[in-house]
């Protein structure tokens, strides 16, 4: 019998999956769920290659963690085997919680609960399924463990999460100039007083791989044609919610029945068991086939939405340094509401304001610590000819104002 499942990605080429603990992960129904789940929800209506699921996302991301921790090893860092596979299972682990199309559920459906939260849930439950076996990874995780260096590698300005999505995005988006060489700063990596540490020959590949980070969401996760069609969907979504409330009946799968019907927040999520247990049945199909449903909904504004969604009939969008003025969005209203026969109250389904915004390089968060021949260490902001400190701080932040065609 083979010691390991052998997964061909077409990013990194073979992904190696040890039998034992990380293969029963990958052979997990909830884990598996991920595969019905995309990494980009609606990028594809700008970059039709963009069907990589979160599932192929989370198996990179275990691949990289496998490469940092030997190439760390290799370095003198002792590492237990107890560790190595712990820091690899919780990466495995890191967006289970994800729900269908990555953040829509987390404003619309429920409230109050992001998906972290409810990966660590999740995490637990299958502890408990795992007679325990998960202990150290949700510690980890949690970085409640003492080698803090660990929870880096899962959680920081350098993990391999973003080491993954960053190069996988861009492979199936072919935005090839975002493309970052991962290999190159997992060598790079060191340690230095139980913080992550890059040498500085790889400070060239570190700018890179920032300058790739924010082309990346200026480019494709926050383009305005794919936030429009998120927000199609999101006041789709609210006005099904809305029905629901009036008593109304709409189809949908049992799970998105469940939170259609239901106010859930975030207590009633984390102390009904049966919440959970619906969140883990949902996944992008359960919305696609009630927004197919939808389009012929009696409703005038849900079936509209829901032919918008599921047609291309994407919002319009202006691009403002500013937030749209209170005059501007009234006339968009009264506009909307005479064309289509409604209220303006029932017109702002159809309108949806929006800021949006990235930072280059946190300052609050981890810094990137750049370790020179002598052994000091300077923040990458000091030891960067192209970062410094104004610029990584820079707050750049847009606009959209959406509304229908």
């Amino acid at each position: 019998m083979q010691d390991a499942k052998i997964i061909n990605d077409p990013v990194f080429g073979f992904i190696r999956v040890p039998r034992g603990l990380l293969l029963d992960i990958v052979r997990h129904p909830a884990f598996y769920r991920l595969s019905r789940i995309k990494q980009l929800g609606g990028a594809n209506i700008v970059y039709p290659g963009a069907q990589h699921t979160r599932f192929q996302h989370s198996l990179g991301a275990f691949h990289l963690m496998g490469k940092a921790i030997q190439s760390l090893q290799m370095k003198g860092h002792f590492i237990f085997d107890s560790e190595a596979e712990a820091v690899q299972a919780a990466i495995l682990l890191h967006d289970i919680g994800h729900g269908p199309f990555s953040h829509v559920l987390e404003h619309t459906l429920i409230s109050g609960v992001d998906h972290e939260e409810i990966s660590l849930m999740v995490m637990e439950r299958m502890n408990e399924e795992f007679r325990g076996q998960l202990g150290l990874a949700i510690k980890i995780f949690k970085d409640e463990h003492p080698k803090r260096f660990l929870h880096q590698l899962i959680s920081s300005q350098l993990d391999m999460d973003r080491l993954d999505y960053l190069k996988r995005d861009a492979f199936f988006t072919g935005v090839n100039e975002a493309n970052i060489g991962s290999s190159r700063i997992i060598d790079m990596l060191d340690m230095v007083d139980d913080q992550l540490v890059v040498d500085k020959k790889g400070i060239y590949s570190i700018e890179n791989y920032l300058v790739s980070r924010r082309l990346m969401y200026w480019q494709v996760y926050l383009h305005k044609t794919s936030v429009a069609a998120e927000h199609v969907m999101i006041n789709a979504l609210k006005r099904a919610k809305q029905l629901a409330h009036e008593g109304n009946d709409l189809f949908a799968s049992p799970a998105l029945q469940f939170f259609l019907y239901n106010d859930i927040d975030h207590d009633a999520f984390f102390s009904r068991p049966d919440c959970l247990q619906h969140y883990l049945a949902l996944d992008d199909n359960d919305i696609w086939s009630a927004m197919k449903v939808w389009c012929n909904h009696p409703d005038p504004i849900l079936s509209l939405l829901s032919r918008d969604f599921i047609n291309r009939n994407i919002f319009k969008v202006e691009t403002l340094d500013e937030p749209v003025s209170g005059e501007h969005q009234q006339q968009k209203l009264e506009e909307l509401a005479k064309r289509y026969n409604i209220s303006p109250d029932d017109a702002n389904y159809l309108i949806a304001n929006i800021e949006v915004g990235k930072d280059m390089y946190s300052l609050d968060d981890d810094q990137i610590e750049i370790r020179f021949n002598d052994g000091s260490t300077r923040n990458l902001t000091e030891a960067s000819d192209m970062l410094n400190t104004t610029l990584a701080a820079k707050k750049v932040r847009k606009y959209y104002f959406c509304y229908q065609r």
